[in-house]
């Protein structure tokens, strides 16, 4: 791949010299789920794991990792964050907020550095895909570089 298609996500990895590699998929405006994405690189869904941003009543913003055909927890993701109460963020705020647009958000290199957790089927995983920081490229790297990387939690967070 050349130097035109490395993300902010991806010098990141390089910096920290973190193993991984780019995938490209076709983009799909109308379908930008984790689902569609996995069968555009020819995975299975649960190895492609979506960036979710989550806002709680006490402690603000959070991120949270999860398989993409899986659903995020409310409750699970707001007690393990330290809140009573979590929701997902408004989409129009993700972009402001992080620097990303949907289906193209990374849990790396946002603009801000919020608390991160990372679902714990990631572990059992030798590898998994997240979003590179744009849409039509997802990073493949091992779960526990990933946890390492971004000082995540892992925890049960899916429905």
């Amino acid at each position: 791949m050349g130097k035109e298609t490395k993300t902010n996500a991806a010098r990141l990895l390089d910096k920290a010299r973190v193993a991984y590699s780019l995938n490209t998929y076709e983009v799909d405006e109308n379908d930008l789920s984790a689902i569609h994405v996995a069968e555009q690189l020819g995975v299975r869904a649960g190895l492609l794991f979506k960036t979710l941003v989550l806002s709680g009543d006490r402690h603000g913003f959070f991120v949270c990792v999860i398989p993409g055909d899986a659903e995020v927890d409310l409750k699970k993701a707001a007690k393990i964050s330290g809140n009573k109460k979590a929701d997902l963020i408004p989409m129009k705020e993700l972009l402001p907020l992080t620097g990303y647009v949907r289906g193209g958000c990374s849990p790396i290199g946002m603009k801000k550095r919020f608390p991160t957790y990372i679902d714990s089927h990631a572990l059992d995983e030798t590898y998994i895909y997240i979003s590179a920081g744009i849409r039509g490229l997802q990073i493949k790297l091992a779960p526990t570089d990933l946890v390492d990387f971004l000082g995540a939690d892992v925890a049960d967070l899916i429905a």
